[in-house]
């Protein structure tokens, strides 16, 4: 029983390893396309600006705005009334306490931006064209060699 596991590893190694060497000599061909590398820099420009968008655009005005909402028991004029003396004590205020609060809520707004977008690169990888195009050309070739790779390709 050893010698024939040992054996169908054996016989399958090859077919997985033309399997990957497929894949990368397909890869290695379509990076030289300049419709496809257009597109790949497209698209990772894009997935940039929407996770940058995301992350410091609406992370932090949702915390922002939904906390105190929260907070006031979903009553917009309790809100107002907590907010309203706030804002009155910033602006009677004198320059330095005014620009340390402006930078407390510029780095508060930074940090929550940074948090989720690390976690929004973690949760959502960028998806690269190469690869969308390797997978499409991949399947094709399995179903082209079905017969000759394993069941588990």
């Amino acid at each position: 029983m050893t010698q024939s596991t040992s054996q169908t590893r054996h016989i399958e190694a090859p077919e997985v390893a033309a399997y990957w060497s497929e894949r990368r000599r397909y890869l290695e061909q379509i990076r030289k396309v300049p419709e496809v590398r257009q597109r790949f820099w497209r698209e990772a420009g894009i997935y940039l600006l929407r996770r940058l968008l995301w992350s410091f655009g609406f992370f932090p005005v949702f915390i922002a705005f939904w906390l105190p909402f929260v907070m006031a028991s979903f009553n917009p004029v309790a809100m107002a009334a907590d907010l309203i003396p706030l804002l009155e004590n910033f602006v009677n205020a004198n320059p330095e306490v005014q620009a340390t609060t402006i930078s407390t809520l510029a780095i508060a707004w930074a940090s929550i931006g940074f948090f989720f977008l690390v976690f929004d690169f973690v949760l959502t990888p960028f998806r690269s064209p190469y690869e969308y195009e390797a997978d499409v050309y991949m399947r094709s070739w399995e179903q082209l060699n079905h017969d000759k790779l394993p069941d588990k390709v």
